[in-house]
């Protein structure tokens, strides 16, 4: 594997790459890598010539109230994993390589979808998550880009801003990962203490139960958040900040379960804040459909 700090040397190393016609396959990350992580790169791997990973810490990303210095930093255990999974050229830019003047001024607004779910609560983090992946993709110029399920409205973002900017790439999506208790993926995962992390699968299963719900007949968003906040109470150390649904498409806000959705919720645990979702499919659509 190299590793490239500069998009000069990342974008030399790629040309050759493009000369050769050997296809790209692309991973954006910020790091603190997990087996979620590695199974995107894996899955990168499988079906391309090349992968590529990015560890960068986006700036934009965070608010001023949130800590952007804590954020889990671990550089050469990255590497040694990426590694591992299969990536051959890894960029590990500073933000001074990404961002020479300090931030940026132009920014990609990402419409309604920016403001609901996560952004309701997180106010330009899609924003700063369209920016720094438009930046990215033209720097990397990949055949196809690979997201996980978990950050679902993130994959839905990143899915809105290809088709509506017509950059010339696939969006994979990629399904989530969680430990045997339940508990997805997360570099945030690493801020739990003992309790928290004997609480944090609570969220997962009170997800889970709302899709069961579902899949019995289900269909009102109000009786589905009503099933996560139930179960929800019988874990005091979790705290919900909020449950909706949405379209597995659009990801537009739905009222009712009329066809594929996602539950997604986020929630504080001790005081680390954790999201999550499921899909939910709706008892009545046919079998070959409820299976996909």
């Amino acid at each position: 594997m190299k590793m490239h700090t500069t998009k000069q040397s990342l974008g030399a190393a790629l040309a050759g790459e493009r000369r050769q016609g050997r296809t790209i396959g692309f991973v954006p990350t910020m790091g603190a890598l997990h087996e979620g992580h590695v199974s995107l790169m894996r899955r990168a791997r499988g079906e391309n010539a090349v992968v590529v990973a990015s560890i960068f810490v986006n700036p934009l990303q965070f608010a001023p109230t949130d800590d952007l210095a804590r954020y889990p930093r671990s550089l050469e255990a990255d590497a040694a994993l990426a590694a591992e999974a299969g990536v051959d050229h890894l960029f590990a830019p500073e933000v001074a390589e990404m961002y020479p003047h300090g931030s940026i001024a132009t920014r990609v607004d990402v419409g309604p979808i920016g403001d609901i779910g996560e952004g309701a609560w997180r106010p330009g983090f899609f924003a700063g998550v369209a920016t720094v992946c438009c930046k990215l993709f033209h720097i990397v110029a990949p055949d196809r880009a690979y997201f996980g399920q978990k950050d679902a409205q993130q994959l839905a973002v990143i899915r809105q801003l290809v088709a509506d900017l017509d950059l010339p790439l696939e969006i994979v999506g990629c399904p989530t990962v969680r430990e045997p208790d339940g508990l997805a993926l997360s570099s945030r995962n690493t801020y739990l203490d003992p309790e928290a992390r004997r609480a944090a699968p609570a969220l997962a299963a009170a997800l889970m139960a709302a899709r069961d719900a579902a899949a019995s007949g289900e269909e009102s968003a109000e009786e589905l958040r009503w099933t996560v906040k139930t179960c929800l109470e019988a874990e005091p150390g979790i705290r919900l900040q909020y449950v909706d649904l949405f379209d597995a498409d659009s990801f537009s806000a739905r009222e009712r379960l009329d066809g594929r959705g996602i539950l997604a919720a986020a929630a504080y645990v001790g005081g680390t804040r954790l999201i999550d979702n499921v899909d939910v499919v709706p008892a009545a659509l046919p079998a070959e459909v409820r299976g996909r």
